[in-house]
Formats: structure tokens, sequence, C-alpha cells
């Protein structure tokens, strides 16, 4: 599986990256959401790791962009904020999960159904 993991903080990304190494076999890292498009289109990856709270473009405005683009892409928000109308926010644009930074076991199982 190859994922595109789109997040501000480089310890985050390393984190993420350890706790799935198991599951993925290529991660592709960007900063910020406006990198995310171009490294869609150039990567074609499985599914999208997406921060929400970023410097120049925020998760849900890059979620929008590349579902816009490639409406079979597979989007899971990875956010340390996490309350309802932040997932209802994240369904309507487009992703197909949402993850609390807090606790990532659920990103496990979500990636395993995804392989």
């Amino acid at each position: 599986m190859k994922v595109l993991l789109v997040e501000n903080s480089e310890p985050m990304r390393r984190m993420i990256k350890t706790f799935v190494a198991d599951l993925v076999q290529e991660v592709i890292e960007r900063s910020d959401g406006s990198e995310a498009l171009a490294a869609y289109r150039e990567h074609q990856p499985d599914v999208v790791l997406m921060d929400l709270k970023m410097t120049t473009m925020d998760g849900l405005a890059a979620t929008r962009q590349i579902r816009e683009c490639y409406p079979d892409a597979r989007i899971v928000i990875v956010s340390q904020w996490d309350d309802a109308a932040l997932r209802a926010q994240a369904r309507s644009a487009g992703a197909e999960d949402y993850v609390g930074k807090s606790d990532l076991q659920p990103l496990r199982r979500i990636l395993e159904k995804m392989a």
C-alpha cells in the first residue's frame, strides 16, 4: 500500500510512519495541504492521511481539492482536533474517515480494511 502523508509536524509524520510501517510499503510525505494535490497527481497513492491544521492550506481545503480532481481518492483525516462538527466537515469535504491523534489505533484498522 502506498500512502501520502500530509502533516505539518515532522515529529508527528515520523510517529505515524512508525505506527503503520508494517502495513504500508511506501510513504510519500508533504508538510502542507498546498502540496497535497501535486503529490497525489504524481504518486497516485492508495490512501491519503491528511492533517487538518496546516499553514498555507488546511486539510479540509486540500481534501476538497483532491476529491474534485480524483473522485475515487481515499482520504483519512488524522488530527489532534476531534469533535462532531469537524468530523462532519471532513465528511462533507470528501474524507472517508477521521482519526484523532490521541489514539492512532483506529488508523491501523482503517488501513487494514483498505488494503
